[in-house]
């Protein structure tokens, strides 16, 4: 097995959303990704019997694409699953924005 580089991971907030019809998993705003953004990760994560609609979890990613196909944010499926309060999301991308300036 091969160890993950751990330097292309970052954490981003990323939050449930129906897309489509369907649970989808996609950063929020406020951050250096699109927000439509596709992230693969956990299943349990897009769960609304789990994790109600709007939750927003702190994950470890890196944008990747698959053979030249289009971008995504990329969760190891193994990583604890993290769900951010809203106090704490604020902190979170406010500590991002400054970090940005």
């Amino acid at each position: 097995m091969m160890a993950r580089d751990s330097y292309a991971y970052r954490q981003v907030a990323v939050e449930s959303t129906e897309w489509n019809g369907k649970v989808e998993i996609h950063p929020v705003s406020g951050q250096a990704y699109a927000t439509d953004l596709n992230v693969q990760c956990s299943r349990r994560m897009s769960d609304t019997s789990v994790y109600p609609l709007g939750t927003i979890f702190l994950v470890n990613a890196k944008l990747t694409d698959r053979l030249g196909g289009p971008q995504y944010l990329y969760v190891w499926h193994g990583d604890d699953i993290k769900v951010l309060s809203d106090s704490e999301a604020e902190v979170f991308l406010g500590a991002y924005r400054r970090v940005r300036l």
